[in-house]
């Protein structure tokens, strides 16, 4: 019987993963070098669940089960409108920025290495990102889990602001009456008047 935990954590068969970067370290030893190797990873449903993992080990293999094993513990959900974000934001991390705008559909995910990954897994089809400052894979990566966290719904809002959703969506909102322009009246010269 499947628990709380399971239903939101899912149980591993539905997601999917991506390495997006490799880092190999030496360490000079008396025989030579040796190396270790660390792995970034993400891990996504592509409805709405993310999560990012870092691992370390002394062979490539273990380094990415460990970022993979490191990432799904680290799933959270994140609010989407359709296929792309809800609203604009940008998300820091260190030296790293990482500016997000929802897209129409037909747009695509604009974005590049680990942001496109991360969008990628979380299940965005339409977005357009720009990466400022630092362009280190690890705090990119990062940037955007930062970006995607302060992400809101509409029913966030609405109850962080205690109104009702009506108030916050622009379709339902009533649509304003044009007022028409007044008509000529005797006070107010025509144009034929005028060119006379």
């Amino acid at each position: 019987m499947a628990t709380e935990r399971d239903s939101f954590f899912g149980d591993g068969g539905d997601l999917s993963e991506s390495v997006v970067a490799i880092n190999r370290s030496a360490k000079v030893v008396k025989g030579g070098r040796r190396f270790s190797f660390a792995a970034l990873a993400v891990v996504g449903d592509r409805h709405g669940r993310v999560g990012v993992g870092y691992g370390k080990a002394n062979e490539v293999p273990p380094a990415v089960e460990k970022s993979i094993s490191d990432a799904k513990k680290n799933l959270m959900r994140i609010p989407l409108k359709g296929d792309t974000i809800p609203h604009e934001v940008i998300g820091r991390y260190g030296a790293a920025r990482v500016f997000m705008r929802p897209a129409r559909p037909g747009t695509g995910v604009i974005a590049g290495g680990g942001v496109r990954a991360v969008c990628q897994m979380v299940g965005i089809r339409n977005i357009l990102t720009k990466a400022m400052g630092s362009t280190n894979p690890v705090n990119l990566v990062k940037a955007a889990m930062d970006a995607m966290l302060k992400l809101k719904d509409v029913r966030d809002v609405a109850r962080l602001r205690g109104v009702p959703i009506e108030e916050l969506m622009p379709e339902s909102a009533p649509a304003m009456p044009v007022p028409e322009p007044p008509a000529p009246t005797a006070e107010t010269p025509t144009e034929e008047g005028q060119s006379s």
